[in-house]
């Protein structure tokens, strides 16, 4: 017998992807939905799901989410900067309408997942995703599993040394000034008054971008000094000129410490886009279904 058919629905701040097969090579339907309401939201999932035969469904979701199984919100969106969206009940919703199996992790683990399984990642222990888009966030693999404490980690939400004389207040209504308050989709908007698309590929602006995320970057290599970290998301998939210098600043940054002196002098390999490409995050619920 061959693998489950999955449904699987990642859902991003800005849109949501719908999908129902195996795999990469296997897409039998794929549909759109812009991220509005949590109401009229779902309605619309749901209304591409209720089409589609489908053995079990994984649910890949901006955060923060609720994964403890013992908890009595399992499986809902908790405190967010998505206006509406705290306290959505995705997983029970979604079981009493199918009745099937439901796989439930943050997209970005999701991604990670799906980096593993078919990816840039096949064959590696340990390595990372990161999104750039309505939000920032990470996705952590060690021994094939996402790292987690007693929540998922948030290390969008870190916060970095600041560029001299950058004083952007950040967009992150609970930190300010973190990582995702400074070069997510919406912080960039607000601080330079264009969308990240629109700016300049040569303009300045990049220059805080490289700064801030070199940032997280040095602080995910000193944790975990993944084997790949593949960086995706809405801002950074035109932006395919700002690799080379993320690698130079941050080798710079790890300045030649100890073993991350080997590990700088390999960030050609260790640092880039998903394997993927953009199917990386809608590839992630089919993952997390499989699973």
């Amino acid at each position: 017998m061959g693998e489950p058919r999955i449904a699987g629905i990642e859902l991003g701040g800005t849109k949501c992807i719908v999908l129902l097969g195996t795999g990469p090579d296997d897409v039998r339907g794929q549909h759109m939905i812009p991220t509005t309401d949590p109401a009229a939201t779902l309605a619309a999932i749901e209304a591409v799901l209720d089409g589609w035969e489908f053995d079990a469904l994984g649910v890949a979701s901006f955060g923060p989410l609720q994964l403890d199984r013992s908890a009595a919100d399992y499986g809902a969106i908790t405190a967010t900067t998505k206006p509406g969206w705290t306290g959505t009940d995705l997983v029970r919703r979604l079981e009493r309408r199918y009745g099937r199996p439901i796989g439930f992790q943050t997209d970005v683990n999701g991604a990670a997942l799906a980096e593993a399984r078919w990816g840039a990642a096949q064959g590696l222990a340990t390595h990372a995703y990161i999104t750039i888009g309505t939000g920032v966030g990470v996705g952590l693999i060690a021994g094939g599993r996402p790292v987690q404490g007693v929540a998922h980690g948030e290390a969008g939400h870190m916060r970095v040394p600041r560029a001299a004389g950058d004083s952007y207040a950040g967009w992150c209504r609970f930190h300010g000034d973190c990582v995702e308050g400074l070069i997510s989709g919406p912080a960039l908007a607000e601080r330079f008054g264009s969308p990240g698309k629109e700016l300049p590929h040569d303009g300045p602006e990049w220059d805080l971008f490289v700064h801030d995320l070199c940032g997280l970057l040095h602080n995910l290599v000193t944790v975990a000094a993944p084997e790949r970290i593949a960086i995706g998301g809405g801002v950074i998939a035109a932006r395919g000129h700002l690799f080379p210098r993320l690698r130079a600043r941050l080798a710079e940054s790890l300045g030649g410490y100890g073993s991350l002196a080997g590990y700088a002098a390999e960030l050609d390999a260790r640092l880039g886009p998903p394997g993927l490409g953009n199917m990386a995050g809608p590839l992630g619920a089919l993952a997390v279904g499989l699973r």
